[in-house]
C-alpha cells in the first residue's frame, strides 16, 4: 500500500515508540507505588493514613491505564497475542471501514445540494472575470495555452498524424467524384460574379502579352507568306496584322460587353454545366483525380502536410508575438471584461457551474466515494493496521496518559468518599 517516505516512516515510529514507553512506564509506576504501599500497610504495626490514598489512587490508576491500554491495542491487534472475541478490529474489519468510510463521505461531503451550496458561494464567475480582464493573467494564460499545445503537438506520433490526414482529408478528397461539385462551384461563382475578376486579369495578361509579340508576329507571318512575295510586302502584312491584334486587345480591354468577352463567359457557362453533367467531361476529370492521386507528390502529401503544419503550429504557439498566442490573450481579456461588466453572463456561467457541479455529485459521487472502498480492500490487513497506528498511535496514546491519571483521580476520590462515610 502506498505510504510516506521511509524518513518520515521512521520518524513516526520513534515518535510512537516513545510515547508508548512513556505511557507504558507510567502505568509500571502506579503499579511500583500500589505494590509498596501495599507491602507497607501489611508491615506490623501498619501504614500511616495517607498510604492508603496513595494506594488507592495508584490501584485505580493502574485499573485505567491497563483497561486503556487494552482498549488501543484491540485496535490494532490482539492483546498480547490472545485471540480475545472483537479485538484486532482494524485487520477484521478493514473492508467494512472502508465502505461505511466511503458512504460517510458520499452523503457527507459529495452530495449536490452541499456541492452545488459551496459552488455558488465562491462566486466563481466574478473571480473568473476579474482575474482574466488583467492584462498579466491574460498573458499568462496565453503562454501557458501556447506550451500545451507545443507539448501536445511534439507528443503526437508523426505516423498517426500522416495516417488521420491520410484518411480524413485525402481519402475523403478522392472519394466523390470531381466534376459535378467542380462545375456546381463554377456556376455558382459565375453566378455570384465572382468569376469576372478573373476574367479581367486574364484579357489583361493576354493584353500585356500581346504588346510584347510585335516581332515574333512580324516573323511568324514572314515565314508563313510565299517566298516569292517581296519583302517589304511581307513587312507591311506582318505589320498590319500585328496592329490589327494590338487593336483587337486593346477594345476587348476597353469593352466589358465586347464579343470576346461574352464568349469566354459563354464557354466557362458550358464548362460549368458539362463538368456537371457531360459524360466524357466527368470521365476526363477522374481520370486526371486518379493521376494526381496517385502521383508520386501525392502519396508524401501527409508526410510534408503534417511536418509543415506542425512546425507552424508549434512556432506559433511558442512565439509570444505570434498571431496565435496575442489572439489567446484578447480572448482572456474580452471574456474577462465581458464576465465584469455583464451580470447576465455571470448568472448564466453560475447556472452552467452550479449545473455541473450537480450533475457530477449526482452520477460520479459514487465512482469517487469507491475509490476509498476498493483502495481499503486492497490494502494487507496486517500492513494497514500499521501504517494506521503509525498516523494515530501517538495521540491514542495519550488515551492510556489519561486513562492512567484519571483512573488514579477516581480512586483517590473514591475512597475518600469512602473512607469519610465509612472511615475504612
Amino acid at each position: 500500500m502506498p505510504g510516506p517516505s521511509p524518513e518520515v516512516e521512521q520518524e513516526r515510529r520513534r515518535t510512537l515508540r516513545n510515547h508508548k514507553i512513556f505511557v507504558t512506564a507510567l502505568l509500571g509506576l502506579a503499579a511500583v507505588i500500589f505494590f509498596a504501599c501495599s507491602w507497607w500497610q501489611n508491615q506490623p504495626g501498619g501504614a500511616p493514613v495517607w498510604v492508603g490514598y496513595v494506594r488507592a489512587a495508584a490501584e485505580a490508576g493502574m485499573v485505567g491505564g491497563l483497561a486503556d491500554w487494552f482498549a488501543v491495542t484491540a485496535l490494532f491487534r490482539h492483546p498480547m497475542g490472545i485471540p480475545i472475541p472483537h479485538t484486532a478490529l482494524i485487520p477484521r474489519k478493514k473492508d467494512q471501514v472502508g465502505e461505511a468510510l466511503s458512504e460517510f463521505v458520499g452523503e457527507n461531503f459529495l452530495n449536490a445540494e452541499l456541492i452545488t451550496d459551496k459552488v455558488s458561494q465562491a462566486q466563481l464567475p466574478d473571480k473568473l472575470g476579474r482575474w482574466l480582464s488583467q492584462e498579466d493573467n491574460a498573458a499568462k494564460v496565453s503562454r501557458e495555452a501556447g506550451k500545451l499545445t507545443a507539448n501536445v503537438i511534439r507528443a503526437l506520433d508523426p505516423k498517426d498524424a500522416e495516417a488521420l490526414i491520410q484518411s480524413q482529408i485525402l481519402d475523403r478528397l478522392a472519394e466523390p467524384e470531381w466534376g459535378p461539385p467542380a462545375g456546381r462551384l463554377l456556376e455558382g461563382l459565375i453566378a455570384d460574379g465572382k468569376v469576372e475578376p478573373v476574367v479581367d486579369e486574364l484579357i489583361d495578361y493576354a493584353h500585356a502579352k500581346v504588346g510584347q509579340m510585335e516581332e515574333p508576329v512580324v516573323r511568324l507571318i514572314d515565314e508563313r507568306m510565299p517566298q516569292w512575295a517581296p519583302r517589304f510586302a511581307r513587312s507591311l502584312v506582318g505589320e498590319k496584322v500585328y496592329r490589327e491584334l494590338v487593336q483587337f486587345a486593346d477594345e476587348v480591354k476597353a469593352d466589358k460587353n465586347h464579343p470576346a468577352r461574352q464568349s469566354i463567359r459563354r464557354n466557362l457557362d458550358k464548362f460549368a454545366d458539362d463538368l456537371q453533367n457531360d459524360p466524357g467531361i466527368i470521365r476526363r476529370v477522374e481520370e486526371l483525380k486518379v493521376d494526381l492521386m496517385g502521383s508520386e507528390r501525392m502519396q508524401r502529401a501527409p508526410q510534408a502536410i503534417w511536418r509543415q503544419s506542425a512546425a507552424a503550429i508549434i512556432a506559433q504557439a511558442e512565439d509570444p508575438d505570434s498571431m496565435l498566442r496575442e489572439k489567446i490573450r484578447d480572448l482572456c481579456l474580452q471574456w474577462g471584461t465581458n464576465i465584469c461588466e455583464d451580470p447576465q453572463l455571470r448568472a448564466s456561467l453560475d447556472r452552467r457551474i452550479n449545473g455541473t457541479a450537480a450533475f457530477l455529485a449526482d452520477n460520479y459521487s459514487g465512482e469517487v466515494t469507491a475509490i476509498i472502498s476498493e483502495t481499503i480492500e486492497r490494502w494487507d490487513a496486517e500492513e494497514a493496521s500499521e501504517k494506521i497506528e503509525l498516523m494515530v498511535g501517538k495521540d491514542l496514546q495519550f488515551i492510556r496518559l489519561n486513562g492512567t491519571i484519571v483512573g488514579a483521580l477516581a480512586g483517590l476520590v473514591i475512597y475518600t468518599v469512602n473512607h469519610l462515610i465509612f472511615g475504612v
